[in-house]
């Protein structure tokens, strides 16, 4: 239980920092969102990796916890971009919460969901 903790705790410092710092180098305008929601995935996913591999607690998580995460970071990134288009999502107050916060904590909910 404290590895997953642990775990929980690395995926959302290190996800942030290591996703932000390898977006900027990639300069994408249109679908940087999308962009990130995949780098996100993956770095949470390699965090996840290394962490099975440090600690003592925590499982390897397989591939289909990286399409889940990739899903979810997916649908994040769907939300946050034409969500606030929809008649029927357009009372949800989109920009009290950074897209990229969104689509990284969906990340790690996707990964978390299928472990």
């Amino acid at each position: 239980m404290l590895g997953r903790l642990i775990l929980l705790v690395l995926q959302v410092a290190v996800g942030w920092f290591g996703t932000t710092a390898i977006m900027n180098y990639i300069k994408f305008g249109e679908f940087r969102l999308f962009i990130f929601a995949v780098v996100a995935a993956v770095v949470i996913f390699l965090i996840g990796i290394i962490a099975a591999v440090i600690l003592k607690d925590v499982g390897s998580p397989s591939s289909a916890t990286l399409s889940w995460a990739l899903g979810f970071a997916l649908i994040a990134a769907v939300l946050w971009t034409w969500g606030p288009q929809l008649p029927l999502l357009s009372e949800i107050p989109w920009g009290r919460v950074r897209a990229e916060y969104a689509v990284l904590a969906f990340a790690i909910l996707g990964y978390h969901l299928k472990r």
